[in-house]
């Protein structure tokens, strides 16, 4: 496997704070944000509660990442669309983690070669990780656009995700991915290291 198979999860700037002081908290964990400031589907995060896996755990019990960057809720989030409060990309910030890092903290993983809501989609553990890079279409994953006439399953493989249980510590977030100077500099006011933080305004929309 390559090491450098990173991936990403998206939050509110606002949030970053609490990851530095308890890293990426669970919803159900006790110390989860008292003040997290959402940015998803609420809908959709419900239905995640909902789902039980292949390993008897719930889908909700594990905190979920991407394995791109310019994904459909991304989209969504900064259009405002299916409901969801529409936010600047200024506002967003990515946290970026790699498959690596976690199986050297020893945290319980599984992953999806899609959407982990979909049907369609399957799962896989640690066992499986000599083959991520065969079962996850990093093509798709990697693909600028979703809505392909010729491969209705697109969006699905776009959204394969990589799933930690439980809260990860800040040692297992390696940086962070922002939209312009103005965000890089408030990552800066928070005490985050300079050579953490990288400036892709093409990771957005």
């Amino acid at each position: 496997m390559n090491k450098k198979i990173y991936f990403y999860r998206i939050t509110h700037i606002e949030n970053i704070p609490h990851i530095l002081r308890n890293g990426i908290t669970h919803i159900q964990s006790p110390k989860r944000n008292p003040n997290y400031i959402g940015i998803g589907d609420d809908a959709l995060i419900a239905k995640r509660q909902e789902i039980i896996l292949p390993n008897g755990k719930r889908l909700g019990d594990y905190s979920p990442f991407y394995f791109g960057r310019k994904m459909p809720m991304l989209y969504v989030i900064q259009n405002g669309f299916n409901g969801v409060q529409k936010r600047d990309a200024d506002q967003i910030v990515y946290c970026v983690s790699s498959v690596q890092t976690i199986i050297d903290l020893n945290i319980e993983f599984i992953f999806s070669d899609g959407h982990a809501v979909s049907n369609l989609s399957a799962f896989y553990d640690k066992r499986d990780i000599p083959n991520l890079e065969t079962l996850i279409d990093f093509q798709a994953v990697n693909a600028d656009f979703w809505n392909n006439p010729d491969d209705t399953d697109l969006k699905r493989r776009k959204e394969a995700e990589f799933l930690a249980l439980g809260d990860i510590p800040i040692e297992a977030v390696l940086g962070y991915i922002v939209y312009s100077e103005r965000s890089k500099a408030t990552l800066l006011r928070f005490g985050i290291a300079e050579e953490k933080i990288v400036i892709r305004p093409q990771d957005y929309f």
